[in-house]
């Protein structure tokens, strides 16, 4: 199960995956540490299975202030009818090292990362640890590094995704179908690919085993489950 972070993914439904035979993930980002710690410990009540956690790697980097001022513009009339300020832009991390505390403690089965490659520290904690390190990558160029670094596995997403795309800069210039992409890691690193992006049904499993894939995610289709924390819209 992919990650769903933003109030997607549940205790309910990350339980039910890996009670299911699968491996259920919790999506740590939006979250505080504190609401992270009660949702492990709401899904570990609920199976003996394996549990992921996904946190996003976030880097204080050079904006174009002029794209955020031109979107707030957009966004002016809207605040407006609602009768709410716009809020400033501002840079910050997502609490990660509160949040991978919160998940080395609770004893996860494996640690994944979007949108970049943690530090050496932070790989070597979660080694320690005992969980695995899977690292989201999105090109050849980041699976190099990202194995590099020692992750344990490659989150290998494509274009396809339906949600955001967990590339490690803005430009994103990658647009291999997943299974090309995933058909060039595999000729180049020796860790074990899970592949994302756009894998609906039976035949997306297979042909992305076939590419070779060890592992698929899948995100999409599980958010009209009964136990997903989807909106009714």
């Amino acid at each position: 199960m992919a990650p769903l972070a933003g109030g997607l993914s549940t205790p309910e439904l990350a339980a039910a995956v890996s009670n299911a035979g699968g491996l259920g993930f919790l999506g740590g980002a939006y979250l505080a540490p504190e609401q992270l710690c009660e949702q492990l410990a709401a899904a570990r009540r609920l199976t003996s299975g394996p549990l992921g956690v996904n946190l996003f790697v976030l880097r204080d980097l050079p904006v174009d202030r002029a794209a955020i001022t031109a979107y707030a513009e957009e966004l002016e009339p809207e605040a407006r009818r609602l009768g709410v300020e716009l809020g400033e832009p501002r840079f910050d991390d997502d609490a990660f090292d509160a949040k991978l505390e919160v998940v080395l403690a609770a004893g996860v089965e494996v640690v994944s990362f979007t949108f970049g490659c943690p530090s050496a520290s932070a790989m070597a904690r979660v080694g320690r640890s005992g969980a695995a390190a899977w690292l989201t990558v999105t090109s050849s160029e980041e699976a190099r590094v990202a194995a590099a670094a020692g992750a344990d596995a490659l989150v290998v997403q494509g274009p396809e995704a339906g949600g955001h795309r967990g590339t490690w800069d803005d430009r994103d210039d990658c647009e291999a179908p997943l299974l090309e992409l995933v058909e060039d890691i595999a000729a180049r690193e020796s860790v074990p690919l899970v592949a994302a992006g756009g894998i609906a049904d039976r035949n997306d499993v297979l042909a992305a085993l076939d590419a070779g894939a060890a592992a698929v995610q899948v995100g999409t289709a599980f958010v009209l489950c009964p136990e997903a924390g989807t909106g009714d819209a």
